[in-house]
């Protein structure tokens, strides 16, 4: 007799439990909605901002905004394009993550599945450590040390790899593009290692053990259990990464250069990015000069924007990875 009694009472229980969750549910979803909302508009107000600052500017240019590698825009006539900035951009930064993306997946390998735990405790404070440096101190450091250091390892790869387009020339210096290009990949390797750190951390550890208990050496258990989990985790760290090293100015601006010419030489002198030729050449250019730079930023918060879509998509297209991170 005493369950129907138990019934009976929970039905009040009940609809006033399923009341204040509908209650607390609205202000919720209406607060993340909102906040969901409120990011895209203010990407939406960026964008308007760069197009209406650069419309101008890009009606006075007398040349191919896509394609003219000159950059005068503080002339009589404006002349300058996009092509030479964009090149340097985007091939110092996929060289820096090209760099960076194994050392940062073997560090955080090392930390999640190697290291005893206090020193993988220490080292993955290190890692959030340097992920929170300035910049300017990565740029600091590569125009006093890594420009003059980068000389004689320059010009090894320029005598004994010569045969190959990246290391030919016959101009080599320290500021080149690949120092800095290594300046972006230490810049972003602590940002992929923490990223795929964590990811490795949450690998099924009944896969793991499975593994090991199945004969599988330490590296066999990361190569089948860990790294197919922790793949798409991975690319998205890396996306993040390649992002950083597009939009980072103070630290390139730094060592670039600062050519406006379209060479895959990066041991030569030259090279330049869109960020780097912003904070050199805003605090002297004309009106003309400022909308020119506005188009050209533009122009990168369009390419990081591609490069974030590009990041969720691959995310999105590995529905377990996306359940275990939920």
């Amino acid at each position: 007799m005493a369950t129907p009694t138990r019934t009976t009472e929970s039905g009040p229980a009940l609809r006033r439990s399923a009341f204040r969750r509908s209650r607390g549910d609205g202000p919720f979803r209406f607060a993340s909605t909102g906040a969901g909302v409120v990011l895209l508009a203010i990407m939406a107000a960026i964008g308007l901002f760069l197009v209406v600052k650069a419309v101008p500017a890009l009606q006075a240019n007398t040349s191919h905004f896509l394609t003219e590698l000159t950059w005068q825009p503080n002339a009589t006539k404006p002349v300058f394009g996009i092509g030479a900035l964009a090149f340097g951009t985007v091939l110092s930064s996929l060289l820096a993550l090209l760099i960076a993306t194994p050392v940062a997946v073997g560090v955080a390998l090392f930390i999640s599945h190697y290291a005893p735990r206090r020193l993988a405790s220490a080292l993955g404070y290190v890692v959030d450590l340097l992920a929170a440096v300035p910049s300017v101190v990565y740029g600091l450091w590569g125009v006093t040390f890594l420009v003059p250091f980068m000389l004689g390892p320059s010009t090894f790869l320029n005598d004994y790899f010569g045969w190959i387009p990246l290391f030919s020339g016959e101009s080599i210096v320290g500021k080149s593009m690949l120092t800095a290009s290594l300046v972006l990949a230490i810049m972003i390797l602590p940002i992929i290692a923490a990223i795929s750190r964590e990811v490795f951390l949450q690998a099924p550890k009944m896969q793991e053990e499975a593994a090991l208990a199945l004969g599988a050496t330490r590296w066999e258990m990361i190569r089948t259990a860990v790294l197919p989990f922790g793949r798409p985790g991975v690319i998205s760290a890396a996306m993040l990464g390649l992002g950083r090293a597009m939009g980072e100015t103070i630290a390139v601006a730094l060592i670039f250069p600062a050519t406006f010419k379209i060479s895959f030489q990066i041991l030569g002198p030259y090279g330049n990015s869109i960020a780097a030729n912003i904070a050199n050449g805003f605090g002297e250019a004309t009106e003309v000069g400022r909308g020119a730079l506005i188009a050209s930023g533009l122009v990168l918060f369009l390419i990081t924007l591609l490069v974030n879509m590009a990041a969720r998509f691959i995310i999105a297209r590995r529905k377990e990875y996306a359940r275990a991170a939920a």
